[in-house]
């Protein structure tokens, strides 16, 4: 897939409009962005990126378009799991709720720029490194092991910086107070930064940690650095929309980091596959590709659409079932206590 540098300048510049249409629209004016606002936003990103991934079927066909569609779903669905530590950071800083989309929008602005440095990066390293697909397959079965073995749903809440958010406040003099939407303030003729920086630091750097997981998922599925750029860009400016939109919705997704690990898992296999198949390591087969089977992008997004879909109904039937249950016994423990007064008033 060839590209020339007008197409990367004109993407770059279209995804710089349609943040700065964002930036003028939604926080112009900070306030609390409501469920039906966030729904209009996200259907409209959500539709910017099918139309771009059409685009890229007329012009290019439709494996370059299927591997987009299949990077950008997989990018999107992991995106929803980093949307739970998010919602976590932002109650660990009591980020007034006027506040909060300007601290998404930072945080994410940073996060395109980091996994640009990563997506540069791996395209290098593939390009150079055959055997980097053997490391990139090995590190996601070993990440959906990770997630599968934390268990159902996010019950730990507690937050506990990262090192680059503790590193921030022990370089940077950090005022108790919010002081608006401002990141910097004076306070007695001295500057402070304040905890809106300190927030949108742990926002950023919290997405650059997820960035270490999906940039090799994506690579599993198209080895195009445009592909992989695009689909991440899609995913992440969709993001901040989709955190208000889900909001409560997200703790009832509770099998969702084992729907994440299966698609992880998959496409850790299907990278080792690719890498034997195409093996240039002489101590493998004495450097010659062996004779394994591949996956190819038409079963990789069948797998990846029918993995969440069977995740997302089987979670909202747990939540259902539980919820139905914790009623239940409310109403039980409510007649025990009717009872026992009834009782008492008889005596």
């Amino acid at each position: 897939m060839n590209i020339p540098v007008w197409v990367w300048a004109a993407t770059l510049g279209g995804l710089l409009l349609l943040l700065l249409i964002d930036l003028v629209i939604v926080d112009s004016k900070p306030h609390e962005v409501t469920v039906g606002e966030a729904a209009r936003w996200v259907t409209f990103y959500v539709a910017i990126a099918v139309l771009f991934g059409l685009g890229i079927w007329f012009f290019s066909g439709g494996q370059h378009a299927g591997e987009y569609f299949a990077g950008y779903i997989t990018e999107y669905s992991l995106s929803v799991d980093n949307l739970f530590i998010f919602l976590v950071i932002m109650s660990a800083f009591k980020v007034p709720k006027v506040h909060q989309h300007k601290v998404l929008l930072v945080g994410i602005l940073l996060a395109l720029v980091m996994r640009g440095i990563f997506i540069a990066v791996g395209a290098a390293a593939i390009a150079e490194f055959s055997w980097v697909f053997y490391l990139f397959g090995v590190f996601l079965i070993y990440t959906a092991w990770k997630l599968s073995s934390t268990g159902l749903g996010h019950d730990d809440e507690d937050y506990e910086e990262n090192k680059v958010t503790t590193l921030a406040r022990k370089f940077l003099p950090v005022a108790e107070d919010y002081h608006g939407s401002k990141t910097i303030t004076k306070i007695d003729g001295k500057r402070y930064v304040t905890p809106m920086m300190i927030v949108m630091i742990a926002i950023g750097s919290a997405d650059l940690m997820f960035a270490v997981d999906s940039i090799p998922a994506i690579f599993g599925l198209t080895k195009e650095p445009f592909l992989v750029f695009t689909a991440n860009a899609f995913a992440l400016m969709g993001l901040r929309q989709l955190y208000f939109l889900l909001g409560g919705l997200l703790k009832k997704l509770v099998y969702l980091s084992i729907g994440l690990a299966v698609i992880l898992g998959f496409i850790g296999v299907k990278l080792i596959l690719e890498a034997l198949h195409s093996n240039t390591l002489s101590f493998i087969n004495n450097g010659e590709g062996l004779h394994v089977p591949t996956v190819g992008i038409e079963v990789s997004l069948a797998v990846i659409v029918g993995v969440l879909a069977i995740t997302a109904i089987a979670s909202l039937m747990k939540s259902r079932k539980d919820e139905k249950k914790a009623a239940e016994e409310n109403a039980d423990s409510e007649d025990a206590t009717d009872s026992s007064k009834s009782q008492s008033s008889n005596a």
